[in-house]
């Protein structure tokens, strides 16, 4: 089933997000109760953002003020990019182009992402990856808001 721009276009809300394993292992990158937004725009941008609930609060009020290790939870708790994409319908797939990062290494490195749309439901897999020497594959399920 192909799959057009415009089928895209507008906000996702996330129902689930679960990496499976080489080692035939899966889990949660976020938790099994991740939230997150994904908005894809009539003008080719988009942004994602995915964050474990119930992270850790900082000690400090400050945004900017934090101890290392609050710091590092908030950080490997949340994934957040945006940028440019393009749609590929005879693929079924989706590659962002991210623009701004929280994880740094990703501008301007092209995001292939496979699609499923089934009804309101928007199934987005990873091509495999390797992650602690193991290859992952990712799998996010969305619901059209």
């Amino acid at each position: 089933m192909t799959i057009a721009k415009e089928q895209l276009i507008g906000g996702w809300r996330l129902i689930s997000m679960e990496a499976h394993r080489s080692d035939g292992k899966s889990g949660f990158p976020y938790g099994q109760d991740a939230t997150g937004i994904l908005i894809y725009l009539p003008d080719g941008y988009m942004s994602a953002q995915i964050m474990r609930p119930n992270r850790p609060l900082f000690a400090s009020r400050e945004a900017r003020v934090g101890k290392p290790e609050e710091i590092e939870k908030a950080y490997l708790g949340y994934l957040a990019y945006w940028g440019r994409y393009e749609v590929n319908e005879a693929a079924s797939s989706v590659t962002h182009y991210p623009e701004g990062s929280l994880f740094p290494n990703w501008v301007g490195m092209a995001q292939l992402r496979h699609l499923e749309l089934n009804g309101n439901r928007l199934v987005i897999k990873t091509p495999p990856q390797v992650f602690g020497g193991r290859t992952t594959i990712t799998t996010l399920t969305w619901e059209k808001m």
